[in-house]
C-alpha cells in the first residue's frame, strides 16, 4: 500500500496549491511508503503519493496515467485481479506502460467511468483526475480497509490518506470534534464519517467524492455518492437447496481463491497467526498455495490468561513452520501507547491495538513488507459471543407482545448500577438499525461511560445524538434480512471499518511500512457467505459453524473446533505503582479541567473505585473501558491539540513551515 495527498481549488479560479503544502503532506506520511514519491501538478490542485513497492517495482512511480496523460491517479492498495484486468483492457485496445496495478485504474476509467467502481476488486483508495472532463474522483474500497480522509477549508478541498497530511498543509487547523467522541464513547471505535477533528470527515466505505470542476470564475460542485453498500438476500431467500457439504466445498474454493490473490506481489508475503482459526485457515491455504510453509509472526500476551502461544505453536507445526514470536508485557501495552495514538490519530480503548503495532514493528525489522491475517470472518460468520448472548435472551421472547429480552436488559443495567438512557434514545438506535441488533447490548455497556464521565457541556451536546443515525444505515432494506444477518452488518460498519482495519489495522502496520492483507474481505467470500443461511453462521450457539467444517480439512482438530477467544491485551495502569509518569499527569485535575471533556471528581472517584471490583464484573469491564477512554482522548488532545499535558512528545502546534524545514532539512542531509 501507500499513502495520498492533495489539495484542490474548489473556487473556479484554477490557483496553485500554496508553495510548498502539498510536499509537506507527503512528507507527513512517509512512512506509509518510504520507496518512492510523486507529485502531480495541473492548474487548481497538486497530487502526492507516497509509496511503498510491492507489485511492479521498477516501474510504478505514481502518478500513474492513461496514454495521453489526460487521466492521472494518485492509488493506496492493491487490485488483486490486475493481471486479470490488464489482459482484458489490452483486448480492448489500451496500452500499458508499467507493470503495476495502479495503472488499471486510468484505462478502465476512460471505457466505464463512474461505472466503473463496481469492478474494482481489491482494498483501495485513490484520487483520479479527467482533464478532459474536469472532474476529480475520491474513492475508498468496499469494506473500508484503506483510510481517505479529506476537508474543505473555505475554497480549498484536501484530502489525505492520514489526518497527520492534512494537518502538515498549514491550512488546516487541529480543533475537536464531540461528535466523534460520541461515536469513540458509544462504539469504542471512530468508523466515520465524523472524526475527533472538526472539519475532519472520513470517507465511507463503498463511497466516492465527485469533484466536477466547473468553467473559470465557476465553484465545484462537490457531491458524496454510494456505489456499493452491504446487502443480504431477504429472509427465507438465503440458499436452503444446498447440503452443508456444498455449501463447505463451495466456500473453501471461494476462501482458497482469496488467498491465492493475495500472495501476488513482486516481494515475499508472510502471515499472522493468533491461533484462531481465522489466522490458522489462512495460513494453512497459503502455504498450499505456496507448496512451502509461510513464514508467520505471532504474539506472545505475558499473562496465562490472556496468552495463546501454544495455539499458534501447535498451528506452526502442523504446517512445519517456526513462528517469529513478539512477547508483549503490561508494560509494553502502556509505554507503546503515546505511539499508538500518533499512529491512529484517534484515542484507542482496544489496549491490543498496542501489541499489533509491536508485531507490524518486527515484520518491518525483519526485511518484509506484506502480511496476511484474518479480520473478517467474525464479521461475517457470528464470531463474537454477543451474537449467541441476544440468541439466548431472543428465547425469552415466546409471548407475543411481552418484550421479556429487553425487560432483562434493562434490569441488567440496574443491578450494575450504570446509569440508563432514556427509552426513546434506545428506540432510535433500534429504528436506525432495521430492528434491535445484538451490538447494542454490547455498545449500551460502552456508552454508559458517556453518562459517567462526560463533563456537562460535551453531554448536554450529545445525549440526545444517536451515533447510530450518523453511519448511513438502510433500516428499511435491513428490515427483510434475517435478523442475524443485521447483526453481521452492523458489525462490518462499525467494528471492522472503525477499529479493526483502522487502529488494529492499516493505522498500526502502515506505521512501520507493512501492508496487510484480508483474504475472508474479498469480494467474492463476502458475495458467497452472505447467501449461506443463517445456522450455517451461528448453529444455535455455535459460532462459525460453516468455517469450522473446513478448517476441519486442514487444521488439527483442537484448532478448528477451539472457541472465540477475544485478543486482549492488559492494560492495569491505573493500579501501577510505578507506572509512566504521563499516566498521572494526563489524569489530573488541572489537565482535565483544560481539556474540559470529562468531570475530574468521577475519573478520580472510579480510578480509586474500580480496582476493588471484583474482575469479570460487567460493571469493572465497563468502568475500565472508560477510564482507557477518557486517558486515550487525554493523550490523544496532548498529542494534536494542546501540547502542554504531559511531558511527552506532542505534534500540537507544528506547522506546514515546520514541516518544510525538516523536509529541506533531509533533503540537504
Amino acid at each position: 500500500m501507500c499513502g495520498i495527498a492533495g489539495i484542490i481549488d474548489v473556487s473556479g479560479r484554477n490557483r496553485p496549491a500554496p508553495a510548498g503544502a502539498v510536499e509537506a503532506m507527503a512528507d507527513a506520511i512517509v512512512h506509509r511508503g518510504p520507496d518512492e514519491d510523486g507529485f502531480l501538478h495541473r492548474p487548481g490542485l497538486a497530487f502526492a503519493s507516497r509509496r511503498l513497492s510491492i507489485v511492479g517495482l521498477a516501474d510504478g512511480r505514481q502518478p500513474i496515467h492513461n496514454e495521453d496523460s489526460s487521466v492521472s491517479v494518485v492509488f493506496n492498495g492493491e487490485l488483486f485481479d490486475y493481471p486479470e484486468k490488464r489482459k482484458e483492457l489490452e483486448g480492448r485496445g489500451h496500452r500499458f506502460a508499467t507493470h503495476c496495478d495502479t495503472e488499471v485504474i486510468p484505462h478502465s476509467w476512460e471505457d466505464y467511468g463512474e461505472e466503473f467502481f463496481p469492478q474494482l476488486r481489491g482494498q483501495f483508495a485513490f484520487a483520479l483526475w479527467d482533464g478532459r472532463q474536469r472532474r476529480i474522483v475520491l474513492a475508498r474500497d468496499r469494506f473500508g480497509i484503506c483510510p481517505l480522509y479529506w476537508t474543505q477549508q473555505g475554497d480549498w478541498l484536501l484530502f489525505a490518506s492520514e489526518i497527520k497530511a492534512l494537518l502538515a498543509s498549514g491550512m488546516v487547523e487541529a480543533k475537536p470534534d464531540p461528535r466523534g467522541l460520541n461515536h469513540l464513547f458509544t462504539f469504542f471505535a471512530l468508523p466515520g464519517p465524523y472524526t475527533c477533528f472538526d472539519g475532519i470527515r472520513l470517507l465511507p466505505p463503498g463511497h466516492y467524492l465527485r469533484i466536477q470542476l466547473g468553467a473559470l470564475g465557476e465553484t465545484a460542485q462537490i457531491s458524496e455518492r454510494v456505489y456499493w453498500q452491504i446487502d443480504f438476500p431477504d429472509r427465507g431467500h438465503e440458499d436452503y437447496e444446498s447440503g452443508g457439504k456444498q455449501l463447505a466445498d463451495g466456500f473453501e474454493e471461494v476462501l482458497l481463491g482469496a488467498v491465492t490473490r493475495r500472495l501476488r506481489a513482486d516481494v515475499p508475503v508472510v502471515s499472522y497467526l493468533s491461533g484462531g482459526v481465522d489466522s490458522s485457515i489462512v495460513v494453512a491455504l497459503a502455504s498450499k498455495v505456496r507448496g512451502t510453509p509461510i513464514p508467520c509472526f505471532s504474539i506472545q500476551i505475558a499473562r496465562p490468561d490472556l496468552d495463546e502461544s501454544r495455539e499458534a505453536t501447535l498451528v506452526a507445526r502442523h504446517i512445519g513452520v517456526e513462528p517469529i514470536v513478539v512477547r508483549c508485557a503490561e508494560e509494553d501495552v502502556l509505554n507503546n501507547y503515546p505511539a499508538l495514538i500518533r499512529a491512529a490519530e484517534g484515542p484507542v480503548i482496544d489496549t491490543s491495538c498496542a501489541a499489533l503495532l509491536m508485531l507490524a514493528r518486527e515484520v518491518h525489522q525483519r526485511g518484509f513488507k506484506v502480511a496476511l491475517t484474518g479480520e473478517g470472518s467474525d464479521e461475517w460468520l457470528a464470531g463474537y459471543p454477543w451474537h449467541k448472548i441476544n440468541r439466548l435472551l431472543g428465547w425469552l421472547d415466546f409471548v407475543p407482545g411481552l418484550q421479556l429480552s429487553q425487560l432483562t436488559r434493562r434490569l441488567f443495567v440496574k443491578m450494575t448500577g450504570a446509569p440508563a438512557f432514556t427509552w426513546d434514545l434506545i428506540r432510535r438506535a433500534q429504528k436506525a438499525v432495521g430492528g434491535h441488533n445484538g451490538w447494542l447490548d454490547l455498545y449500551g455497556v460502552m456508552s454508559t461511560s458517556k453518562l459517567r464521565f462526560f463533563s456537562p457541556w460535551l453531554l448536554e451536546g450529545m445525549e440526545e445524538r444517536s451515533p447510530y443515525e450518523e453511519l448511513g444505515f438502510n433500516p428499511e432494506r435491513m428490515k427483510r434480512w434475517h435478523p442475524l444477518n443485521r447483526e453481521l452488518a452492523v458489525g462490518a460498519r462499525i467494528q471492522l471499518a472503525g477499529l479493526l482495519l483502522n487502529a488494529k489495522g492499516d493505522r498500526v502496520a502502515m506505521n512501520s511500512s507493512v501492508e496487510t492483507r484480508y483474504p475472508f474481505l474479498d469480494e467474492a467470500v463476502f458475495d458467497y457467505l452472505a447467501k449461506v443461511p443463517p445456522h450455517w453462521k451461528l448453529r444455535g450457539l455455535r459460532d462459525k459453524a460453516l468455517l469450522r467444517v473446513v478448517a476441519e480439512r486442514w487444521l488439527p482438530r483442537s484448532i478448528a473446533r477451539r472457541r472465540k477467544a477475544m485478543f486482549r491485551a492488559p492494560f492495569n495502569s491505573f493500579q501501577l505503582e510505578h507506572g509512566p509518569a504521563f499516566v498521572g499527569q494526563l489524569l489530573s485535575p488541572e489537565s482535565l479541567r483544560r481539556t474540559g471533556y470529562f468531570q475530574p471528581e468521577a475519573v478520580e472517584h472510579w480510578r480509586t473505585t474500580f480496582p476493588k471490583l471484583r474482575r469479570g464484573m460487567p460493571v469493572r469491564t465497563s468502568i475500565e473501558m472508560g477510564l482507557v477512554g477518557i486517558l486515550a482522548t487525554q493523550l490523544w488532545h496532548h498529542t494534536f491539540i494542546d501540547g502542554s499535558l504531559a511531558d511527552l512528545p506532542s505534534l500540537a502546534g507544528g506547522n506546514r513551515q515546520s514541516a518544510i524545514g525538516h523536509r529541506l532539512s533531509a533533503v540537504g542531509q
